[in-house]
């Protein structure tokens, strides 16, 4: 077993690996294996690896399953204390892995983490995936430290400190290897968005701890695979949100947390159809549609998960929808921290 893998999972981005490949490489110590998991690229990013980086391993695979399968079918065939996955649009910083993997060997139930997530393109600001750690609050809606909604907060180090999340994002998250692999990891069913919330979750389940460690610190372009406004994501961020909350709400809040998004969903679709962006109100629409039809197979996943924790951390038990668009509240240092979950 080696101590920790790299992976990178990748899917026609051979630009992508040219330009921040090498910074993965420069920055990453000895001990640490670096691996490409191709999702079954059409473009040239095989070749791209043979030709410029013939020394970092790549694993090829033969469907694209998305972030969810593909990152599944890659990790079984490594065998890590820590995996370490990486979006290809990242570029790292020197000592990007040392604080991270420090923090949790003297953690153990600390399952996993997340470093500073910073944007690329405007670097004094954080980045919308994943900022300095996530959060949800009770109706399942995600936000960030540095993050709430599409209100991005500069980085002035007031996150500064290893804080205790609810998720670490799939960008760039540390895991230990055994326990991705005991809790089955990502849920294929949801293809790509929100999935690694719904494997934190059910790391949370079964006793966890997740952490953002700032003193490791990466820059994100995002918007890699599908642009924010894609209908397709729409509807992906709906339905796998709707998902993950049948999967792992509490027997006894389920209705009512229910009850509550249709109403604000609906005014969503409300939204998307007024703005004239009438495939996105479709997306939300279709979205619905789905969890409904396939209630039973996610009923069926929940009775999966072993010990639905009612006392889950991190949670923030008021409304951020609420806070943000009523309140104002665009920092998550506006938040009343004593509405978080212990």
């Amino acid at each position: 077993m080696i101590k920790a893998a790299v992976v990178i999972l990748n899917y026609n981005g051979a630009a992508l690996l040219q330009q921040f490949l090498p910074s993965v490489i420069a920055n990453t110590p000895l001990w640490c294996s670096i691996i490409v998991a191709d999702n079954a690229s059409t473009d040239h990013s095989l070749s791209v690896m043979k030709q410029h980086f013939p020394d970092v391993s790549c694993i090829e695979m033969q469907q694209n399953t998305g972030f969810a399968g593909g990152y599944n079918n890659a990790l079984h065939q490594i065998d890590a204390e820590y995996f370490i996955l990486l979006n290809s649009d990242i570029e790292v910083t020197p000592q990007w892995i040392e604080p991270v993997i420090e923090f949790m060997d003297k953690h153990a139930d600390v399952a996993a983490c997340q470093p500073k997530i910073l944007a690329y393109h405007q670097k004094e600001f954080f980045e919308h995936a994943g900022a300095c750690g996530g959060y949800i609050d009770y109706l399942g809606y995600p936000f960030c430290r540095g993050r709430i909604f599409n209100s991005l907060e500069k980085d002035e180090n007031q996150y500064s400190d290893n804080k205790e999340i609810f998720w670490a994002t799939g960008a760039a998250m540390f895991i230990r290897g055994h326990v991705f692999k005991s809790t089955g990891g990502f849920d294929t069913d949801f293809f790509a968005h929100m999935e690694e919330i719904d494997l934190c979750w059910r790391m949370k389940h079964s006793g966890h701890k997740l952490y953002c460690i700032p003193a490791s610190k990466v820059y994100h372009v995002g918007g890699g695979t599908l642009h924010k406004s894609n209908p397709k994501k729409t509807y992906l961020n709906f339905r796998n949100n709707l998902m993950m909350l049948l999967k792992n709400l509490p027997e006894g809040n389920r209705f009512s947390v229910f009850t509550k998004r249709l109403y604000l969903d609906k005014l969503a679709f409300i939204k998307f159809f007024f703005s004239g962006n009438f495939k996105d109100a479709w997306a939300v629409y279709r979205a619905y549609f789905y969890v409904m039809l396939n209630y039973n197979t996610l009923k069926k996943k929940r009775g999966e998960i072993k010990n639905v924790n009612t006392n889950v951390s991190c949670i923030f038990e008021k409304s951020i929808v609420s806070e943000h668009l009523f309140r104002g509240k665009k920092k998550f240092t506006e938040l009343n921290q004593d509405y978080f979950s212990k």
